[in-house]
């Protein structure tokens, strides 16, 4: 049950994370016009290229740097910062919905932020719907990060416990099993109740490049 407390608490952080720092560049690189948007947009999606093997060490550096080895800081504040995935796959979307809707909302008087929060992110459902799903299961599953990052066995997340438990020499199956299906049953759940702003989501980000 304490895996299971720190890998929502963790996959929560991140979701809000993910879904408030992707969809604002995504909005910004669609929808704002500022000098050299292109360029940074292709500068970001270059960084697509690099391994996350590359950039283990020096994260690590960092989080050893700010004091945030063997805390779920390590885990939770990086998502706050974005994915490049998320915010080209919120951009596409952006750039699929009409400008008249923006221009409409500035004659009303409603600034950018305005427009993003009361106009853009509720036509964004189905795509933050799909961030979400992914994102979700990227942090769920994640086995690699917190067995890097955390020590004490009362931080450990869901998959990091399962695997140590495993790895004891008393291994008890049934309770491993148990922790399996507690594992599954979020993604799962997730993906029933998102599968038609999914599916919708996939299909209408990639109308316009």
């Amino acid at each position: 049950l304490t895996f299971l407390a720190n890998s929502v608490k963790i996959t929560v952080c991140v979701l809000v994370g993910q879904l408030l720092t992707c969809s604002l560049a995504g909005y910004a690189f669609a929808k704002l016009r500022f000098p050299r948007r292109r360029a940074l947009f292709l500068i970001l999606l270059a960084t697509i290229m690099v391994p996350s093997q590359v950039t283990l060490i020096p994260v690590f550096a960092i989080m050893k740097f700010l004091g945030w080895i063997n805390t779920h800081y390590a885990l939770i504040v990086p998502a706050f910062f974005g994915t490049v995935f998320g915010s080209f796959l919120l951009r596409q979307f952006f750039m699929g919905l009409p400008n008249d809707l923006e221009d409409a909302a500035r004659i009303d008087g409603c600034s950018p932020f305005g427009i993003y929060w009361r106009i853009m992110l509720p036509l964004a459902k189905p795509s933050l719907a799909t961030l979400a799903i992914f994102t979700l299961m990227g942090t769920w599953n994640d086995f690699m990060r917190p067995l890097i990052y955390l020590s004490d066995m009362e931080k450990m997340t869901l998959p990091v416990g399962l695997a140590l438990l495993s790895s004891h020499q008393d291994i008890r199956i049934p309770l491993i099993m148990a922790g399996a299906v507690l594992s599954l049953l979020p993604i799962l759940i997730a993906y029933i109740l998102g599968q038609k702003y999914f599916v919708r989501g996939i299909a209408l980000t990639g109308m316009k490049g």
